[in-house]
């Protein structure tokens, strides 16, 4: 590939991104799309907008990068918790190791490597790109010791940098620990494999077990049950709450007549009513759905469904004593019903086979708890296994009632079912490959000669295409990959994300990076490391060579992406849909928020970061690249944490360690790379360097796994005691216990975000319903909402 392709690429993927940036700057100025860039803040911040039509709308701006530069760390932490604020660090580190890479390696590497050999130079556009690499600096060369050099300086100053990040980070965790408000998951251990017994329940064996071993510090238990019909139900029932609040904002406008007396009609309030009277049936009864619950929500729904067809259109007659019927409030009133009986009976079910041999036990103290957590409690292992329990929004109910036997069977077949995709997947990183080898592509392909002879075809289809397929490609690896993390077992929705992001890291650093590299058939590259000693050798040969390869992926791959990242096409799609197609105006609601994709975005910052290392000797030409996707990653995505991620749970970091010890791989296979370049190029002294550097690079990863990462895994003893004596000090005793018993719910029937939608629909409408006085007397107990500008 010459520098023509290069360009080519470069100016596909740049115009790429001015467009979808300038449309992004004009879509996030319309009120509609208000739910797609502004979830966040519409959810944290009830607002209602009266933003009359400007001209400014349709003309693209800037200031939305102005904000996202501005942010404070004090504003990233307070919108997406720690997660983000680490996620963001990470950017920031590889823009400083990169910048100081870039330094040494362009201005100094570059021309070293391009007049590395006697030869007749053509214009720089006409140039291949091999002759920026290190594989023109002809061999014994005396210049090798600039190569050598520089490898020192990027190793020290990622060193360097990954010891002052992982303190920092290290001390974030631990002040995230200590300052934030009582934490339930602290004072709670999640037990599994409860043993089965023939005289009583599980629940019994628990208490048992835990009154007699435990019994200074424990609390109380909740059991997990039997999810089934249940949550579905629950989940049937958010669906149509929300589905009568689109009819109510649409028949609000309208008011129907009454058949009788001519007067409008409250529909809703008659409708809520009935759903009252339900809920109090439900309240009586048991946890699991009974005959009498699944007719009432049979009932309920076809009424909904009635209710809908009949009022689309306003069309709908009303009572007999007049007035509008607002049948959105009389389900609210049912809803409350079955909510207040269900309550009433989610502690105490009454049949042992709705149990499942899985608890959440309490405990008084948060070293109590982490005491027990980590101590074996039973001689056999594979009974009462216990670990702390995750925070309660973090929970992944439908695992938790996976037989704890079945668990390390899991994790074995998702491990071979994940290897299967891994070479599966060599099918079409091969066809990419041979989209850049165009000798073998016009014997291939013979009736494409013709085609390939015009030049910017050619550079087109060597520069371009390849890595825009393989990008394709790509798209199916997360969801795959989430899947396998799922069926593995993970109990919270944190593990089964940093599941998935090590496994797509693996994947990706596999078929994008070696798979590539070492690229020709499959036989060749299952065979190619048929020797550990050749391993070195091998990389040496085939890395400078793919490293234009890589470029081109990093403008495709990176600049790309991140441009689509920003714009959101698939919610903007769903909300055009929504909004114009079936004509819902729904209010914000957190079951439509996204949470921040850690399990896509860290393996694509650390497989950039991988690709720096290794390139930034051998083809330094990457770096400046790479720099432009780091800088705009750093701005895309403090946007999209301060505007759209919504964060549902908070793992206090724990994706630090994993990026660690990426980039230490990374550096020492920069490292051993080089040596086997210096070894071919027959450069003694620089090889005799580098393996020196090797072992200093693993003797910091042992120091800092030694030094930062129990952290990450177990919480000290002193800053839970600590914590435990200035809550007794503070009397919080009794509110700690209240807390623990509401907070690990296994069947909320209505979630917070229903009533806080229900309350923006009132306000927004506030204005509408003059003429009722029970419309006035609900929206009178609202508060005042904020009226805040939210497009600019």
């Amino acid at each position: 590939m010459d520098i023509g392709a290069l360009l080519t690429s470069a100016g596909i993927n740049i115009a790429i991104c001015v467009v979808l940036l300038s449309l992004y700057s004009i879509l996030r100025k319309q009120p509609s799309n208000v739910s797609v860039y502004f979830m966040r803040r519409l959810i944290s911040e009830p607002i209602k907008h009266s933003d009359p039509f400007r001209f400014e709308r349709l003309v693209p701006s800037a200031s939305w990068i102005v904000r996202a530069w501005q942010a404070t760390n004090e504003e990233i932490l307070a919108a997406g918790g720690v997660d983000a604020l680490v996620f963001l660090r990470i950017v920031v580190f590889s823009i400083r190791v990169f910048i100081i890479a870039a330094m040494i390696c362009v201005f100094l590497l570059l021309p070293v490597n391009y007049y590395g050999q006697e030869m007749q130079h053509k214009q720089i556009h006409s140039e291949s790109l091999e002759v920026f690499t290190i594989g023109n600096v002809k061999e014994g060369s005396k210049w090798f010791w600039t190569h050598c050099l520089a490898l020192y300086v990027i190793s020290c100053s990622a060193c360097v940098l990954l010891h002052f990040e992982y303190k920092n980070i290290t001390k974030m965790r631990l002040a995230h620990i200590t300052g934030s408000p009582v934490n339930p998951s602290h004072f709670t251990v999640l037990v599994r494999s409860i043993p089965c017994s023939q005289n009583h329940s599980y629940s019994k064996s628990v208490e048992d077990f835990f009154s007699t071993y435990y019994p200074a510090s424990y609390v109380s238990h909740q059991m997990v049950y039997r999810a089934g019909r249940v949550e579905k139900l629950m989940k049937d029932a958010e669906k149509m709450y929300r589905m009568l609040k689109t009819i109510e904002s649409q028949t609000k406008k309208s008011y129907m007549p009454c058949c009788l007396c001519g007067k409008s009609t409250h529909s809703f309030e008659a409708l809520n009513n009935d759903a009252e009277s339900v809920e109090i049936k439900t309240s009586s009864d048991e946890l699991q759905p009974s005959q009498r619950e699944k007719k009432d929500v049979q009932k309920i729904y076809r009424k909904l469904k009635t209710i809908e067809t009949q009022n689309k259109m306003s069309s709908a007659p009303g009572c007999l004593c007049g007035g509008i019927m607002h049948y959105f409030k009389m389900l609210k009133k049912e809803a409350e019903s079955v909510e207040c009986k269900t309550s009433s009976d989610r502690s105490q079910p009454s049949q042992t086979d709705k149990e499942r041999p899985a608890a959440f036990v309490f405990f008084r103290t948060r070293y109590a708890a982490i005491v027990a957590a980590q101590v074996l409690q039973s001689s056999n292992p594979m009974l009462w296994v216990t670990q702390l329990a995750p925070e309660p929004n973090d929970v992944y109910w439908s695992n938790l009632s996976i037989p704890y036997k079945q668990i390390w069977l899991r994790k074995i077949a998702t491990l071979l079912g994940a290897i299967v995709f891994m070479f599966v997947f060599l099918a079409p990183v091969t066809f990419v490959q041979g989209l850049t080898q165009l000798d073998q592509l016009r014997q291939t392909f013979p009736f494409l000669k013709g085609i390939l002879k015009q030049k910017f075809m050619n550079q087109l289809v060597t520069g371009y295409l390849p890595s825009v397929i393989l990008m394709l490609f790509m798209y199916a690896v997360p969801p795959t990959m989430m899947l396998f993390s799922t069926i593995e077992g993970n109990v919270s929705h944190s593990e089964r994300k940093k599941s998935a992001a090590i496994k797509v890291l693996y994947f990706t650093i596999w078929n994008v990076f070696f798979v590539n590299v070492l690229s020709g058939s499959i036989i060749r590259q299952l065979s190619v490391f048929s020797s550990v000693r050749d391993i070195p050798t091998q990389l040496a040969k085939a890395v400078p060579t793919q490293a234009t390869f890589f470029t081109t992926y990093v403008l495709t791959s990176g600049w790309a992406s991140l441009s689509c990242e920003v714009i959101q096409l698939f919610p903007l799609l769903c909300n055009g849909f929504r909004r114009f197609i079936l004509r819902r105006q729904e209010g914000p609601c957190s079951n439509h928020a996204l949470t921040f994709p850690h399990h896509t975005e860290i393996p694509r910052l650390l497989l950039f970061g991988l690709l720096g290392f290794t390139c930034s000797i051998m083809a330094p030409l990457i770096l400046p690249f790479l720099l432009v996707y780091f800088f705009l990653a750093f701005l895309v995505y403090r946007n999209q944490i301060l505007n759209v991620y919504v964060p549902k749970y908070e793992s206090g970091g724990q994706f630090w360690p994993v990026v660690h010890n990426t980039t230490i791989f990374s550096l020492v296979l920069t490292q051993v790379i080089a040596l086997g370049v210096f070894g071919i190029k027959r450069s003694p002294v620089a090889s005799g360097f580098t393996i020196p550097l090797i072992f200093l690079t693993l003797l910091f990863n042992e120091y800092c796994r030694q030094r930062f990462s129990p952290v990450f895994k177990r919480s000290p003893a002193q800053v839970l005691i600590e914590m435990d004596k200035q809550d007794e000090n503070w009397g919080r005793a009794e509110e700690i216990y209240k807390l623990l018993r509401t907070a690990y719910c296994q069947f909320p029937l209505l979630s917070l975000d229903l009533s806080t939608s229900q309350e923006l629909s009132m306000a927004g409408n506030s204005g509408q319903n003059k003429d009722e006085g029970s419309s006035k007397d609900q929206e009178s107990h609202n508060p005042d909402l904020n009226e805040i500008k939210l497009l600019s």
